[in-house]
């Protein structure tokens, strides 16, 4: 049984895996062999997340917008494991805000995690990057569909999907992949404040007529972060239920 893990003997790193989709992700790849470092910035969070995965995972707390953070992240994967075969940069920010009542302050801190948090977390990462090695960024479907209020984190998304365009050009000589993977609306603990009406309205608007699951990204994951995906790169997979495709 354990000679068919997708994932063995390899090192993934995961950023703002404390709870949701990245979390999930940290399950299944621990499940398929893996050894897992996770981030997060609260450290209780960080803990409880730790013992859920067990003793092939490694918790350092960070942010994934700050450059020190991050340097000491990549030390310690450098220091205990040496090299890195699955990267997921999966922190990420956003707000509610129509046009009219956005604020710069919104704005910078949008931005500063999901495109410039993430663009570091990549470069910061190559020096340990195995030949052949997956990188993965999480988006979003409002990158690609309309919703009111999300402008700035869909454009803080659809930035991720240009940046990749260009990294996959330039990091062909080492054999590495990048994708993103944009889930839909998935059944977190983001969407517990909404309304009952307002989680029919996003099931509604899925031709699944269901919300997503947290695993439903994580096996999504799998196969972008394994072998299975070994001549996809470049591309962006959505986890939406058909939500952005029509």
């Amino acid at each position: 049984m354990s000679g068919a893990q997708k994932l063995r003997d390899k090192v993934a790193v995961i950023t703002g895996a404390t709870s949701g989709l990245a979390l999930a992700s940290a399950v299944r790849f621990i499940q398929e062999g893996a050894y897992v470092f996770i981030t997060g910035r609260r450290q209780d969070a960080l803990d409880a997340a730790v013992k859920l995965l067990g003793p092939n995972a490694r918790g350092v707390r960070g942010d994934a917008s700050d450059m020190d953070d991050l340097d000491r992240l990549f030390h310690v994967v450098h220091a205990e494991r040496g090299s890195i075969d699955v990267l997921f940069a999966s922190a990420g920010a956003g707000f509610w805000a129509n046009l009219g009542s956005i604020t710069e302050e919104q704005v910078d801190a949008t931005f500063r995690v999901n495109v410039r948090g993430t663009l570091f977390t990549v470069q910061k990462s190559l020096p340990l990057l195995n030949p052949g090695a997956s990188i993965i960024l999480t988006g979003s479907i409002a990158a690609q569909r309309a919703f009111a209020g999300l402008s700035v984190y869909g454009a803080s998304k659809a930035a991720l999907r240009s940046l990749i365009r260009h990294w996959i050009v330039e990091l062909k000589d080492r054999n590495i992949r990048i994708n993103i993977l944009s889930p839909g609306s998935i059944d977190t603990a983001a969407l517990a404040p909404l309304s009952e009406e307002m989680r029919q309205h996003l099931r509604d608007l899925a031709p699944m007529g269901r919300l997503g699951e947290p695993d439903d990204v994580a096996t999504a994951a799998l196969f972008l972060a394994s072998d299975d995906s070994r001549y996809v790169t470049g591309t962006e997979l959505f986890v939406d239920g058909g939500a952005g495709q029509i």
